[in-house]
């Protein structure tokens, strides 16, 4: 197909229009953010992770001239934070910023020392009622 046909196709604008905003939300300064200066003479930088998908689609519809044309497009960005640099005295540190479970699993192994504490004082609370039920 030719390039010139595509530029002027109205599926080739949508996409266009919704990848240029896409790139609006995902420029440097999201990734890398603007350093923050603590008074006591911290700069921290917040470092993050953006992921983004893009969908667009359309269709030619009618044999009259112009064809009627529809379509839709849609964009996602999701933007999680990594970590912060801290510069303090010339030196620069790394800290990672803890990033919540991502499976049910993970989730799982994560409330098991909650879970298992809990278990524990059911089992001691009845056995405590057990030793002072009458004989």
């Amino acid at each position: 197909m030719d390039n010139t046909m595509d530029k002027k196709h109205p599926v080739s604008e949508l996409m266009r229009s919704t990848i240029e905003k896409v790139r609006e939300l995902a420029d440097t300064n999201t990734i890398v953010g603007q350093p923050i200066h603590t008074p006591d003479g911290v700069t921290l930088i917040p470092i993050s992770r953006i992921s983004f998908g893009v969908g667009s689609g359309g269709g030619d519809y009618g044999k009259a001239q112009p064809q009627q044309f529809g379509g839709g497009g849609g964009a996602g960005v999701k933007i999680d934070p990594v970590a912060f640099l801290t510069i303090k005295d010339g030196v620069t540190r790394v800290l990672p910023v803890a990033i919540p479970p991502a499976s049910t699993v993970d989730r799982i192994v994560e409330m098991a020392p909650d879970l298992m504490d809990k278990v524990e004082k059911y089992l001691d609370k009845k056995k405590a009622e057990k030793e002072q039920e009458p004989v």
